[in-house]
């Protein structure tokens, strides 16, 4: 079987590269829909405006509301049939820029990602993640390629609040973990073919990136500023953790994310605080050492990641509930069975529960 690895065509990322996005991405067409919500316009519009002064493009603002949904993919989509747009760009945070690549992937058009946090690492990949108009997973839809253009401007990102910084660094957290037990299981990553060990060692220096400047990063975007440090965080949560996840495979850490997707105690929590929970229950599922669960704990705790399911927000019919999650960490298809070993929704609660003891036990 063929060894496969995806990545954007071209990924740029420095402090106030925004400012210079219409020099990059001209070359792609003349009339650009740009997608971003309404906070995010506020700050980023005006640079954008800017950035194409100099050239005879088009530009369409559109106001993303709030979900990556199907409903909002086809809104855009109408759109951009209307405005007779060459090119789609998604401006924000993961859901914005899903749901981009989704419209841009429907009206056969090119896609570029601006990325203002650095809280997941939807930007790179060939993936959308679709969920219900409430907030419920609902689906992966697998993409043919990857972004055209992935710009990033550290600047903005730093400016985010730190606990999305965190967010993303618990997103990154499940890359080689889960790349890890996918290449053990020899799965086939949403790449396709098997993994290559260019994605391995990408998912191996993602994490390694993680703890040694992870902490660093996060106390420097508290201050709103960029050093070293957040550069390196910043690449690790959007390029490696991209690359890695998508051609390294996706496992345990985020089925049991999607689980806890279907109970509302969880819905405050961001995408990446849920996997780095997901992650420290993977760990318990594989019986991973005891140091090595708590070298994540640790490190969870310190960035203030969830690792007890008090700080999920689950503290009342425990039992009912995480029964629930377990069940739709198994549902058919989910990436859970990229394990190298059977799970079953009983393994998975009792994980869970696990996990939680441990967390306790460490705080």
């Amino acid at each position: 079987m063929a060894r496969i690895i995806n990545s954007p065509t071209k990924y740029i990322q420095g402090r106030g590269e925004l400012q210079n996005l219409g020099k990059y991405i001209n070359s792609l067409g003349n009339s650009f829909l740009v997608i971003a919500d309404q906070f995010v316009l506020n700050f980023t519009k005006e640079t954008i405006e800017q950035s194409f002064s100099d050239q005879e493009s088009t530009l369409t603002f559109e106001t993303f509301r709030g979900e990556c949904s199907k409903q909002e993919v086809n809104r855009l989509q109408t759109i951009a049939k209307e405005k007779q747009i060459d090119v789609i760009v998604g401006v924000g945070g993961g859901k914005t820029l899903d749901t981009a690549k989704a419209v841009a992937f429907y009206s056969k058009l090119p896609v570029v990602i601006v990325p203002t946090i650095a809280s997941t690492d939807a930007p790179c990949s060939a993936l959308s993640v679709l969920y219900t108009e409430e907030g419920v997973f609902d689906e992966y839809l697998i993409l043919p390629k990857n972004p055209d253009i992935v710009l990033v401007d550290t600047q903005i990102v730093a400016n985010a609040p730190a606990r999305l910084l965190a967010a993303g660094i618990g997103d990154a957290l499940a890359t080689y973990v889960e790349a890890r037990a996918c290449y053990e299981a020899n799965a086939t990553p949403m790449a396709g073919g098997t993994i290559t060990k260019a994605a391995i060692a990408l998912a191996e220096l993602c994490q390694n990136i993680l703890f040694e400047d992870g902490i660093k990063a996060f106390l420097a975007v508290e201050q709103n500023i960029v050093t070293k440090a957040v550069e390196n965080i910043v690449e690790a949560n959007t390029y490696l953790s991209g690359i890695g996840f998508e051609s390294g495979g996706l496992a345990a850490a985020h089925a049991i994310h999607n689980g806890f997707t279907v109970i509302d105690d969880t819905h405050h929590l961001y995408h990446g605080e849920k996997v780095a929970f997901g992650v420290i229950t993977q760990l318990v599922l594989e019986n991973r050492s005891t140091e090595e669960i708590q070298k994540y704990i640790a490190f969870c705790t310190e960035l203030g990641l969830p690792v007890t399911l008090e700080d999920m927000g689950i503290t009342e019919d425990i039992e009912p509930k995480i029964r629930k999650v377990a069940e739709a960490a198994c549902q058919e298809g989910e990436t859970i069975y990229n394990m190298p070993f059977p799970v079953t929704p009983d393994d998975v609660y009792a994980a869970i529960i696990s996990a939680d003891i441990l967390g306790r036990k460490y705080k």
